[in-house]
């Protein structure tokens, strides 16, 4: 999908930082039209304050998991720095949740407009969903630390093919589960705009995404 290069920001006016204005500057300074990757990303923001260099990159690859690479993901990352809980230069956990779950709010809210009835919560199913039984991501043979690498290494490609390649209602629950790391009750809550989730649906879809990786695992080098 080919994107109109802006300027326009979606930076609130309400003041922020001085580590948050250089942010901003330096967000702005991507949206040029040009493609977007995290390497891309990553040397944009290189030698911010430490907090704000631990949380872009990975707001960044989250939004892309999410929505796919491009401005649009830049401009949910500028947009959840902006609305989630980053008053100083400081508390990077704090920082790093919260703009997590601004940056899910606003992903989510993209995708439904984008293809509605897409995040529709699944129907009631008896018994495990596919061929694993835990909605735990190392049940498909992989740590957290394993699929970080695997979604930054030299794999990425193969990996945000496959990503693209999934319903967009698995792609989600297994970004915001695997990736950024909400548990099922969290998950279904930032969904119960878009339907009736319960934490059981959320397990059901996520091992939907969990038996594709495992399968991926098995076919390739990942």
């Amino acid at each position: 999908m080919r994107e109109e290069p802006t300027s326009e920001s979606l930076i609130p006016s309400n003041p922020v930082s001085e580590c948050g204005q250089e942010f901003n500057r330096r967000v702005q300074g991507l949206l040029d039209g040009q493609p977007k990757d995290d390497e891309t990303v990553a040397k944009a923001l290189n030698g911010m304050d430490e907090m704000f260099d631990l949380i872009a990159v990975g707001l960044y690859s989250l939004a892309s998991m999410l929505v796919g690479e491009g401005e649009e993901s830049v401009r949910l990352m500028e947009t959840a720095v902006a609305n989630a809980e980053v008053s100083g230069c400081t508390d990077a956990v704090v920082a790093r949740q919260s703009s997590r779950r601004a940056i899910a709010v606003a992903a989510l809210k993209t995708l439904a407009a984008r293809e509605p009835g897409s995040l529709s919560a699944p129907e009631a199913q008896a018994g495990p969903a596919g061929c694993i039984d835990d909605d735990e991501l190392e049940a498909a043979g992989v740590s957290a630390t394993e699929l970080e690498r695997m979604i930054a290494g030299p794999d990425r490609d193969r990996v945000r093919e496959w990503l693209a390649k999934l319903p967009t209602g698995v792609r989600t629950v297994f970004a915001l589960r695997a990736v950024a790391g909400f548990s099922a009750a969290e998950t279904a809550g930032l969904l119960a705009e878009y339907g009736a989730w319960a934490p059981q649906g959320v397990r059901e879809i996520f091992r939907q995404g969990l038996c594709s990786l495992a399968s991926q695992l098995v076919k390739s080098s990942f």
